[in-house]
């Protein structure tokens, strides 16, 4: 987790520096866009390798609790990276994968059920950062992959 730290610190003050001379309102949002995009990532990540263990049979539950509490932390911050500013979609615009945001309007017409969505998967992934078992792990596995996949659907443009 502070490797994840260390690294968005990094680029906010690589992204500030460059930000310095342009209109700082957009540099903010395109800032923004970049740490969710990132962050989102890790938290794929995390979810990856508990996701493997399962598949492989192979789950070691301290390090599948480790992984699940770094994504629960990474989980609360996350709907704290979509200011106004950064809802930036446009349907058929051409837009570059690193950096265009993905994020459907939507979340900012009903930024409470997105807010709620994303605390409740924070909540399962702590949760799952405490299972004592196997059994409890595939369970709140399953639990976290479905909240991530109805948020996505809900509010993810591809």
């Amino acid at each position: 987790m502070a490797v994840v730290v260390a690294c968005a610190l990094a680029c906010s003050v690589a992204f500030s520096f460059s930000a310095s001379s342009e209109d700082q309102t957009a540099a903010a949002a395109s800032d923004v866009i970049v740490a969710r995009k990132t962050l989102m990532n890790s938290i794929m990540d995390k979810m990856d390798k508990i996701g493997s263990m399962i598949s492989q049979r192979k789950i070691d539950v301290q390090a599948a609790r480790e992984d699940a509490d770094d994504a629960s932390v990474m989980l609360m911050a996350f709907p704290h990276l979509f200011p106004p500013n950064s809802n930036q979609w446009r349907e058929d615009a051409e837009l570059d994968p690193a950096t265009a945001t993905t994020a459907s309007p939507d979340i900012w017409t009903d930024f409470g059920d997105f807010y709620r969505r994303s605390t409740a998967a924070a909540n399962t992934a702590y949760e799952l950062s405490r299972a004592m078992d196997e059994d409890e792990i595939k369970r709140l596995y399953r639990a976290l992959g479905i909240a991530c996949d109805t948020c996505h659907s809900l509010y993810l443009k591809e």
